[in-house]
């Protein structure tokens, strides 16, 4: 069960690298892949209530990653702070990334990422 923690670890860290270099890139990795476009964005679903669903399922998918590799460590509680704290500063930091613009959907896709994840740990914390 302890080498299953440290994989997650392992993931979540590699994730979390993975997300932040495509957030400071100045275009889109994703866009020139599929499009040979630095400035077009590929679009998994349609947003939502002015929710940017492509970084909303990136932080639900790392929080979840997180959540899973340090629920049962000291430092879960710093994780959660992280998780909430890099949604909002990787969003404001397309302010001085050429090429980025900040959007005010991404930067709620961003934080409901993280807190559906959250509120979800919770409710099933309570009722264990």
């Amino acid at each position: 069960m302890i080498k299953l923690y440290k994989f997650f670890k392992v993931v979540f860290h590699f994730i979390n690298f993975i997300l932040i270099l495509l957030y400071l890139y100045p275009g889109s990795i994703f866009g020139y892949i599929f499009y040979r476009d630095l400035t077009k964005q590929p679009q998994i679903t349609q947003d939502f209530f002015n929710i940017s669903t492509n970084h909303f399922y990136a932080f639900v998918f790392l929080s979840i990653i997180g959540f899973l590799a340090y629920f049962k460590d000291e430092k879960f509680k710093y994780l959660i702070r992280y998780l909430f704290f890099s949604s909002v500063i990787l969003e404001l930091s397309h302010n001085i990334i050429p090429g980025r613009v900040f959007q005010l959907d991404d930067l709620l896709g961003n934080f409901f990422g993280v807190f559906l994840v959250y509120l979800l740990y919770n409710i099933i914390k309570k009722y264990e």
